[in-house]
């Protein structure tokens, strides 16, 4: 999957994501960067809602995973289970969230449990900067879930 038909997919498919201006700038099968711009985003200090800086650290964890699990040609629906963010400094301009791959123990982990049970978490860790420094930490507990032939994602 490209940058353009994943863009397309998390536009379509989680629309608040349009509305955010959120977009996936890289992924290079280790680390995914999303942006957003900061205009639709502002709160009433003119900085970036919190909520929307959870949002899109919720949303990198996430397009890591999607694609991640797309390459191993596994069909699954995917949730994050828990959220916590630890907001470190206002972000004054267009931001974007980095989700670095969990090291091979976390991953390997996931998905023994994932081929043995159907079902699988993982914890990701992201990274919310703009180009003044941090904003914040995003970690993130997402859940797995293969489905089965006939079933949609």
């Amino acid at each position: 999957m490209d940058l353009k038909e994943i863009n397309s997919y998390i536009h379509e498919h989680i629309p608040m994501t349009f509305h955010m201006g959120a977009t996936v700038q890289s992924y290079d099968g280790r680390t995914v960067v999303v942006s957003a711009l900061l205009s639709p985003n502002l709160n009433h200090r003119n900085t970036a809602f919190g909520g929307s800086l959870s949002a899109l650290g919720i949303l990198s964890g996430w397009v890591l995973l999607f694609l991640k699990l797309k390459e191993y040609g596994i069909k699954n629906r995917l949730v994050i289970r828990k959220s916590t963010f630890d907001f470190v400094a206002p972000i004054e301009g267009d931001f974007k969230a980095t989700c670095i791959h969990p090291t091979a123990e976390e991953w390997g982990s996931f998905m023994r449990t994932l081929k043995r049970r159907g079902r699988s978490r993982i914890t990701l860790h992201s990274e919310i900067s703009s180009s003044s420094g941090s904003g914040g930490s995003h970690e993130g507990v997402y859940v797995a879930i293969v489905l089965k032939e006939n079933d949609s994602a």
